[in-house]
């Protein structure tokens, strides 16, 4: 991908920031020639950070990287649309964009005021990591493309459908029978430690071999993300 924008005097180009799924716009931000190279080269959206006067990854601090899709100039070339496929929140405030109106719009002294700013770090301080899955399906596709010897990933992927499915049957089976002893723990009033931990690795096996089950059909987790978000606007 090549783009030659025309640069403002200071160097900088408005970036406008939207959604792949459903073409929502997430956020206005500036990019210059360091920001646009570092964008093109690895896949994540780069900005220049004008307060900080410097190079600035999208979600470094909070995980809540772009994922670049495409880069397009307007037609006078002195601006930028950049789709992306957002992993979390675009805006600081934990919101999906920069302008979802929240119930602070309404003004002083409106009773709500203060619910948004709350609910925000509230978001923040929940938020799961979620984006390091992006790392696991990257290595599983990778996986699949080349079929390495000895990999547990490539057998399974060679055996179809049936291999991958039997597995994520046995961790469907594994999860729910690890939830049935941590819920009989907490009825007892036992530690709940070791119980907790069992329920999260088999968790983790069941995601893994769905993942696996997906790259074996050629069904990429984006189309899944797409039904739970069509799911939840309904």
């Amino acid at each position: 991908m090549t783009l030659a924008p025309a640069w403002a005097p200071d160097g900088l180009v408005p970036v406008v920031v939207q959604a792949e799924a459903d073409a929502r716009v997430l956020m206005l931000a500036w990019m210059d020639a360091e920001a646009l190279a570092a964008t093109l080269e690895t896949g994540d959206v780069h900005f220049h950070s004008r307060s900080r006067d410097r190079l600035w990854r999208k979600g470094e601090t909070s995980g809540n990287v772009l994922r670049l899709v495409r880069l397009d100039l307007d037609c006078d070339g002195d601006s930028i649309l950049a789709t992306v496929r957002p992993e979390g929140p675009a805006c600081h405030r934990g919101t999906r964009s920069c302008f979802d109106a929240t119930a602070a719009a309404a003004g002083p002294g409106a009773d709500a005021a203060a619910e948004p700013d709350a609910d925000a770090a509230a978001a923040r301080d929940n938020r799961q990591g979620f984006a390091w899955l992006e790392d696991l399906w990257m290595t599983i596709e990778q996986r699949a493309r080349t079929r390495p010897a000895g990999s547990y990933t490539s057998s399974l992927l060679d055996g179809g459908v049936d291999a991958a499915g039997r597995k994520v049957t046995e961790e469907a089976t594994e999860m729910l029978m690890a939830a049935k002893d941590d819920a009989a723990a907490q009825s007892a009033g036992a530690d709940r430690a070791a119980t907790t931990s069992a329920l999260a690795g088999e968790a983790a096996d069941l995601v893994f071999h769905a993942l696996v089950l997906l790259a074996e059909r050629g069904v990429e987790p984006r189309n899944v993300l797409e039904v739970l978000r069509q799911r939840h606007r309904g």
